[in-house]
């Protein structure tokens, strides 16, 4: 599966926000065998409750939480996570992020997630979900130190889709970054306007309202690794993996966002031994 269109990620001066702005900034440290959250602020509505060890100290696991529940014209989220050498932090959410119609101003999310020397980093968030008319400007950079680690993914569904909703207006632009010790490693830009014959091109969507990238970095993705991911496929839509120098990359095209979620999660599982030494454990808040 190949990537979507690449673009100038420019937003123009009338995006300026208008709506709520809020800020989340999160520090990890290790102290001895523990993992802790050292660090946090937020700004407006975003936040985190307390941290959770449901594999024991050495993981720090956090939700991620948007009390308003959507996200409306104007809207300007802005994420920073930082792991301090030899921390392994995992970040989740509670649900889906509503991305609603805009007549006017863009709504802007920047994630940056920084993993310090022997650091790991999980970046598992549930799907974003952008409703007909949303106009969204949403970027993840993720950036690692020497031999840090992460494994991640991103999922967006154009439409609500269970209610035969299509996204036949407004806009998307997308950003995914990886940087290792500042140099960049993969990079992908895109822009998904509503209604566009592009979204119905093979090359690109081929119609899919849903898609998604997983991104392994620095983990030990050996051929028996590669050949067990490889093996896996989605219960509904396709699925493809591939292995770059650094970096491997999962592809999601289909129907179903729970079966992107799904099959993220299934390679996952093959990934966290070789990057974490250690089996996955799911994220109780998934089953709630």
């Amino acid at each position: 599966m190949t990537a979507i269109a690449l673009v100038h990620d420019h937003v123009p001066a009338s995006a300026a926000p208008a709506g709520w702005v809020a800020r989340l900034e999160l520090g990890f440290e290790r102290e001895a065998s523990r993992t802790v959250l050292a660090a946090r602020r937020h700004v407006g509505p975003l936040r985190v409750q307390k941290p959770l060890y449901p594999e024991g100290a050495d993981v720090c696991q956090v939700i991620v939480v948007h009390p308003p529940g959507g996200i409306v014209a104007g809207d300007s989220l802005r994420i920073e996570v930082d792991a301090g050498e030899r921390a392994h932090a995992q970040l989740t959410t509670p649900g889906a992020a509503k991305w609603y119609r805009s007549a006017g101003p863009i709504a802007r999310s920047d994630t940056v997630l920084r993993a310090g020397e022997g650091a790991l980093v999980e970046w598992l968030p549930q799907e974003t979900l952008l409703f007909d008319g949303a106009r969204a400007t949403i970027r993840l950079r993720i950036e690692l130190a020497g031999d840090a680690r992460f494994i991640g993914w991103d999922v967006t569904t154009l439409g609500r889709t269970a209610s035969g909703e299509r996204f036949e207006s407004g806009c998307m632009r997308q950003t995914i970054e990886l940087l290792r010790s500042g140099t960049i490693h993969w990079c992908e830009r895109m822009v998904l306007d509503g209604g566009s014959g592009a979204l119905q091109s093979g090359a690109i969507l081929s119609g899919a309202p849903v898609f998604g990238t997983l991104l392994a970095a620095g983990g030990d993705v050996d051929g028996g690794v590669l050949a067990a991911c490889r093996g896996a496929s989605p219960v509904s839509g396709e699925g493809a993996v591939t292995r770059l120098p650094g970096v491997l990359i999962a592809r999601y095209r289909g129907d179903s966002a729970h079966a992107a979620r799904t099959y993220f999660a299934t390679l996952w599982r093959v990934l966290r031994p070789a990057f974490a030494g250690r089996e996955a454990v799911m994220p109780r808040i998934w089953s709630t």
